[in-house]
């Protein structure tokens, strides 16, 4: 990863994405005839050159319908902290003070007669200072006005969002996909706003949960789940629907703001969201329903991956999927089935942004579950496990790199408290070498690609803003109905 390379799109007005040339399952469910929606966050970019561009928008990779935010939810949306500017607007504002004191002592000298400068300088310099603050000022100033809108397909509806009733008109557009599109195959891939910071939650469940603020975000999902679920009964498509339940990283940890704590908790694994390859921060629950396909209360202990999605979900559509590239993901059908005992993957790699800090090897002879870490985050303080200066802990500096890398057993040390040794686990080296050769032979299939998180392309462009109005002045709202208020 390059110095200058971002973790995640932090504007609505960048320019990187998802590229046009990666396929979809959406977009091969389109081709079997699936009607396909997604419906809350995207977070993959929106346009590339233009603002109506949309070269990255969800329309232009496979779905038919979109109802929620191109980007993320951030502090900033609630109108009270700030997230995305936290680091650089006190060093902007700093610098404009600098800048305006010495415009003041130009000017006071040039009234003095002090300093033999013309106006015409003394413009010059104040214009200067103006452009300088309105250059910063015009993007992070107004981070909940740029970020924090909600998208119908093509449309800005909504700019900025009201938090409040935003879970309202997710929960509200999902259902009614559903209700549309009955009768033919579909495709929904719903993308919960909850529970991301700031852990908007609606009156209704606030103080319901004995897990705090973080509880009760979690009481209104499965809420909303819930409600998914219910139409999908009353429709009468439960029979032939798989239905699968995941999130995309674990906790995150050690985050308060005005004494609340706005994480969560991993149990007995070691770290959290952005904490590189440890357990805590990619180890998460997935559920699956689908009745009379699928046998009901069967526990599977053995580690899959969300690239799996891809693969299952396009067969079990009649697809095919791509053959000009290598793909990770695995068909998890025969495992969810039970025709097999455990998932195909006999390693899986662990990444940091484009950084490699993990891999995790299948013992499939002896069963035993090895995991070596290359790279680990450096905690702060020392014994926290946190990285105190920033949420998410960084992918390249401020890392230790391990050579021979850190090697636990998770079947036996699930939590990573006890590396191994040469002494302490005979195998050692042998399982090292051969993590390492597999590692090496997985990053040979790997193809360089544009970096659509370089500096440039995750800065704000003006030109690229969605705007519901005559750009800069946008401004929306969207409607609810009484009846869909939760």
């Amino acid at each position: 990863m390059a110095s200058d390379e971002s973790r995640v799109l932090l504007w609505t007005a960048a320019s990187g994405g998802l590229p046009a040339n990666e396929t979809t399952f959406g977009k091969i469910l389109q081709q079997q005839g699936y009607t396909t929606g997604l419906v809350g966050k995207w977070h993959v970019g929106v346009s590339c050159d233009t603002r109506n561009d949309h070269c990255h928008h969800p329309l232009n990779h496979g779905f038919h319908y979109f109802y929620g935010t191109p980007l993320t939810l951030v502090l900033d949306c609630e109108n009270k902290h700030t997230e995305i500017g936290r680091r650089q607007m006190p060093t902007y504002w700093f610098y404009t003070r600098i800048l305006a004191f010495l415009l003041l002592l130009v000017t006071l000298g040039k009234v003095s007669g002090y300093l033999r400068v013309s106006w015409r300088v003394v413009s010059i310099l104040g214009l200067g200072v103006f452009l300088f603050f309105i250059s910063w000022y015009s993007s992070y100033g107004f981070i909940r006005h740029w970020d924090c809108i909600l998208m119908r397909n093509h449309e800005v509806r909504e700019q900025s969002m009201v938090l409040e009733k935003t879970p309202s008109l997710i929960r509200r557009e999902a259902i009614a996909f559903i209700e549309r599109n009955k009768q033919g195959p579909f495709l929904l891939f719903l993308s919960l706003l909850q529970v991301h910071t700031p852990l908007t939650t609606s009156k209704n469940f606030l103080g319901r949960s004995r897990h705090g603020l973080y509880g009760d975000n979690v009481e209104e999902m499965d809420w909303i789940v819930g409600k998914i679920l219910d139409t999908l009964d009353q429709e009468g498509l439960t029979n032939n629907t798989l239905v699968y339940f995941a999130s995309d990283h674990g906790a995150v940890l050690g985050f308060r703001i005005d004494g609340i704590t706005l994480g969560g908790w991993n149990g007995i694994y070691k770290g959290g969201k952005g904490m590189g390859g440890w357990e805590g921060g990619i180890r998460v629950p997935g559920i699956f329903r689908w009745p009379g396909v699928l046998p009901a209360g069967r526990v599977i202990d053995g580690p899959t991956s969300l690239m799996d999605i891809f693969p299952t979900v396009v067969q079990l559509g009649g697809g095919q999927v791509p053959q000009d590239r290598v793909i990770d993901g695995r068909d998890l059908m025969p495992l969810l089935r039970g025709q097999v005992s455990h998932s195909e993957h006999e390693f899986l790699f662990h990444y940091c942004g484009s950084q490699l800090h993990a891999a995790r090897w299948y013992q499939r002879e002896s069963g035993r579950l090895w995991k070596a870490h290359f790279v680990t985050p450096v905690f702060h303080p020392e014994g926290h496990v946190g990285c105190a200066r920033s949420v998410l802990c960084p992918c390249h500096k401020d890392v230790t790199h391990h050579d021979p890398p850190l090697l636990f057993d998770l079947s036996r040390d699930p939590s990573e408290a006890m590396p191994l040794s040469p002494s302490s686990e005979p195998s050692f080296y042998a399982v090292v070498s051969h993590i390492k050769e597999a590692t090496r032979e997985h990053q040979r299939t790997l193809t360089p690609v544009p970096r659509q998180l370089s500096g440039f392309n995750t800065v704000w462009k003006p030109w690229l803003q969605p705007c519901c109005g005559v750009f800069p002045f946008c401004w929306c709202q969207e409607n609810v109905h009484p009846r869909d208020e939760l």
